[in-house]
């Protein structure tokens, strides 16, 4: 590994211990979850599904790891709010699913997307990675590191994200950022009902010690039924074709 390479990688490395060192009170909340009855898991509450959109990669870059604010092995990473975006693909019983694909793209610190299709994709941030991909653990978590959401013509800011199974887009949805005034004025949203609404409005959270100003986001990601897993009771976690313009 050479010396840009490396120091990257301490970089994030860094980073991810510190949001780690902050948020432990995932793994509490997780272990909250695992300790409640039956009846109590099986009242959680699916995700909303959304619309993908038009903007999902019509070219997906070569880089399409989780950590979104660095480009291969640049040395420059993207302007913007850096976030840790976290959470759990859960059954509708607050079971983990592992080995999902967790997929999110969202627009660039100047509204633009990863698409040859979106406005302004000239003045597109080449920094920014655009769109990233995560295998769930274990215990179903998932992680990225990207940019706070902007808004852009229309809508208000939110980053969309997709779930794969055994070769199968169980869920597509979006995130959205509380406390948001244009919040108020989104088609998409507005649709949702008050609880769906709570469960994809997420809190955008100042990380205690950053000098970075880094932000902490937490969602967790709950199916309805999903295909089968295979007869070692493993799922591929292979990425379903995208639903375009849908």
């Amino acid at each position: 590994m050479d010396h840009h390479a490396s120091e990257l990688s301490h970089r994030f490395e860094l980073s991810r211990r510190l949001f780690l060192r902050n948020t432990a009170r995932i793994g509490a909340a997780a272990a909250g979850l695992a300790g409640l009855p039956s009846g109590a898991l099986a009242d959680l509450l699916a995700t909303p599904r959304m619309t993908e959109g038009p903007f999902y990669p019509d070219s997906l870059p070569l880089d399409t790891d989780n950590d979104l604010l660095i480009v291969n092995d640049a040395i420059d990473h993207a302007v913007g709010a850096i976030t840790h975006l976290s959470g759990r693909a859960l059954s509708p019983a607050g079971e983990p699913l592992r080995n999902a694909v967790i997929e999110i793209w969202q627009v660039d610190n100047h509204g633009v997307y990863l698409h040859s299709g979106s406005n302004g994709a000239g003045a597109r941030d080449k920094n920014f990675q655009g769109y990233g991909r995560f295998l769930t653990d274990s215990q179903g978590r998932y992680y990225f590191r990207t940019i706070k959401p902007v808004p852009y013509p229309g809508r208000t800011p939110h980053i969309h994200v997709a779930v794969s199974q055994n070769g199968h887009r169980v869920l597509t949805t979006q995130f959205f950022v509380k406390g948001e005034p244009q919040n108020q004025r989104d088609g998409i949203l507005r649709g949702l009902s008050d609880a769906q609404r709570d469960s994809v409005v997420v809190d955008f959270r100042p990380i205690e010690g950053s000098q970075l100003g880094e932000l902490s986001a937490e969602c967790d990601l709950v199916l309805g039924r999903t295909p089968a897993e295979n007869g070692e009771g493993k799922f591929p976690g292979v990425v379903a074709r995208p639903q375009f313009n849908r």
